[in-house]
């Protein structure tokens, strides 16, 4: 059985689904790389004014559906193994996204999101992001999407007016402690979306390194704890 996980991982994730989604919306002329079905929407922009970046944005989503499938199935292997799923699944999504900005920094700027370079790079972000949500989606089922704040927004917004009007105190503690985690991982995303856009400013592609720095403090935070809590 595995660790109950800190309760860093999950802000610690969701800080890098923001910046790698801002960074790569940035840099490969509106690929989105975690928050895949909002490349419809900059597809028909590409579509409407004639920019470079369509033919990324149609195989997102394929591409994202394929690796989390993977990801799935790889899991599955691993525990029949009698190992953790979870500690190799991390140490995959920090390897890839460390291959993503490796290939950001080594083959970017991207004036034409068309190209083979930024096809590659992009769906190794793709890739590195699917890995992540399917991590979210399948352990850490306590903890909010580290991706996608559409939801959590909503719980946020439910959970403050419930608090609003609710009286009973037990229930008061319970949407208290629901909050906790949401309202840590929505700040932790914001502050991932504006982090990226200043040091992209700052450094360019090379801010890629962050949250390859915050993925291998997870792989090493997860280990430890596993080891703690055996």
């Amino acid at each position: 059985m595995e660790s109950p996980l800190h309760p860093s991982v999950g802000p610690a994730l969701s800080f890098n689904g923001g910046f790698v989604d801002t960074l790569g919306f940035l840099a490969l002329q509106g690929l989105f790389t975690a928050h895949v079905t909002g490349n419809f929407v900059t597809l028909g922009v590409s579509i409407v004014h004639g920019t470079s970046g369509a033919l990324p944005k149609l195989i997102a989503l394929p591409v994202f559906v394929l690796v989390v499938g993977l990801t799935h199935l790889a899991a599955v292997a691993i525990h029949r193994r009698g190992l953790t799923p979870l500690r190799l699944l991390l140490l995959a999504h920090t390897l890839i996204l460390a291959a993503f900005a490796l290939l950001a920094i080594v083959w970017g700027p991207f004036t034409d999101g068309d190209s083979a370079t930024a096809l590659i790079t992009g769906m190794t972000g793709v890739t590195a992001m699917a890995i992540q949500n399917a991590i979210s989606r399948q352990y850490m089922k306590g903890t909010p999407p580290t991706t996608l704040m559409t939801g959590n927004v909503t719980q946020f917004a439910v959970d403050v007016f419930a608090l609003w009007t609710e009286h009973d105190a037990q229930q008061r503690s319970v949407i208290k402690q629901r909050l906790k985690p949401i309202c840590a991982t929505l700040l932790a995303f914001a502050s991932g979306c504006v982090g990226a856009a200043l040091l992209y400013l700052a450094w360019g592609l090379w801010a890629l390194i962050l949250p390859v720095v915050v993925a291998v403090g997870v792989c090493l935070g997860v280990y430890r704890n596993d080891r703690l809590h055996p």
